[in-house]
């Protein structure tokens, strides 16, 4: 007797299939390439049904059984899938733009490149559902259950995330661009080299999120709560800033580190060649022996913009600021982008007859600045050392510290 259509035997309708199904539990029936299009298989038994490249468009599969069927390359678009199972489905690169699938079991369903763009996916359970490459854009994605979902490179450009659970999900490469996240969950969600251009994340709870190289132009990021569910809310305006905050605050190593930096680290700035860097560098063993940490960069190249933030970031951690000023090279950018901005003292060094460069006299009336040390080689200048440059820089330190506690004070008397 030859095998029977399994065609066929849905067409006869859902309760006469389901019925087959039940009875002949040893048939995987075959349905590639079926045309149901438009067709009426609400509460179907469909698990494991291989449908790859069938064609779904329209169709009503509300509440049916899809798990661990093969519905790749199939065509859904405006299908009705509204509660079904789609639960370790295959739906690699199916068409599902338009579809209608709210509510639906997508629990680890493989969307690999599928299109889902403007896909109606209101709270749908896509819980560790892989969405690689897949295509959301302007998606309804409203309340739905994304944790730990596998988004890595997907297209959810304009999509409607609000509100939606992204918990523990990897966005890692995802265009999001101009997406809608206001209230969304990502905790612990990974978010390398995202696009979140024009995005709004305002509300987001981003307690535990992974966020490196992100792209956030035009991104309105208000209210971010970097605290975890339950605990007094802590927000920040900026995903990238709320990162770093969240580590300050509980992360002991990462606060002393930059505790120790503000004691203890002097800024060494010169010119790095050969005869300078032998200077700056005994410089440094000398520092250390007197406790502090010296950090000293390479700027033996244009002062580009990325230098000058790197020195103005590092300059306002330090306790203050050592510079070799006898080949000043790229010094006057780098005192430009520090002086005038920040109260850190600024202790300059020349070596025998040198001159400052002409326009160091602007900074005479910043008093943090001062006078030039004058030595006469480099052991002179490192048996002087504690004396005269340590001494006058740990005074000038003092002295501000002094001026902003008596500010403070008077700020804070009763009116």
């Amino acid at each position: 007797m030859a095998d029977p259509d399994p065609l066929a035997e849905l067409m006869k309708g859902v309760d006469a299939w389901n019925t087959w199904r039940s009875e002949n539990p040893d048939i995987e029936p075959d349905l590639i390439g079926a045309s149901l299009s438009g067709a009426s298989i609400s509460g179907a038994d469909l698990s494991g049904v291989d449908l790859s490249g069938a064609d779904l468009s329209r169709t009503n599969l509300r509440r049916a059984n899809l798990r661990e069927a093969n519905l790749g390359r199939a065509f859904l678009g405006g299908a009705f899938l509204g509660g079904a199972s789609l639960r370790r489905a295959s739906l690699r690169e199916t068409k599902l733009s338009g579809a209608d699938i709210r509510s639906a079991d997508l629990r680890r369903a493989d969307l690999s490149g599928a299109d889902l763009r403007a896909a109606d996916l209101q709270g749908t359970d896509l819980y560790r559902t892989n969405l690689r490459r897949a295509d959301l854009r302007e998606a309804k994605l409203d309340g739905a259950f994304l944790g730990g979902a596998f988004l890595r490179g997907a297209n959810l450009r304009r999509a409607n995330l609000r509100k939606a659970n992204l918990g523990g999900a990897d966005l890692s490469a995802a265009n999001l661009r101009e997406a809608n996240l206001g209230g969304a969950s990502l905790t612990h969600a990974t978010l390398v080299h995202t696009d979140l251009r024009g995005a709004e994340l305002s509300g987001c709870h981003i307690y535990g999120v992974s966020a490196w190289d992100l792209r956030l132009k035009g991104a309105k990021q208000e209210n971010l709560i970097i605290t975890p569910a339950g605990a007094p809310e802590v927000t920040v305006d900026d995903l990238e800033v709320g990162q770093f905050v969240y580590l300050l605050l509980h992360n002991e190593k990462i606060r002393n580190v930059i505790d120790t930096i503000g004691k203890k680290g002097v800024l060494l700035l010169g010119r790095f060649t050969d005869e300078r860097k032998a200077i700056l560098d005994a410089l440094r063993e000398e520092l250390r022996k007197h406790d502090y940490l010296p950090i000293q960069f390479d700027f033996d190249v244009p002062a580009t913009r990325d230098i000058t933030e790197t020195v103005s970031l590092l300059a306002r951690m330090a306790r203050f600021i050592i510079v070799d000023m006898t080949d000043p090279s790229s010094i006057p950018k780098e005192l430009e982008a520090i002086v005038p901005h920040l109260a850190v003292p600024v202790q300059p060094l020349l070596e025998g007859a040198s001159r400052p460069y002409a326009m160091f006299k602007d900074y005479w009336k910043y008093d943090w600045v001062l006078p030039p040390h004058r030595y006469e080689g480099l052991a002179t200048l490192l048996t002087s050392i504690a004396e005269n440059v340590i001494a006058p820089a740990e005074a000038k330190v003092n002295a501000l510290q002094e001026r902003r506690r008596l500010i403070e004070a008077e700020l804070m008397k009763p009116r």
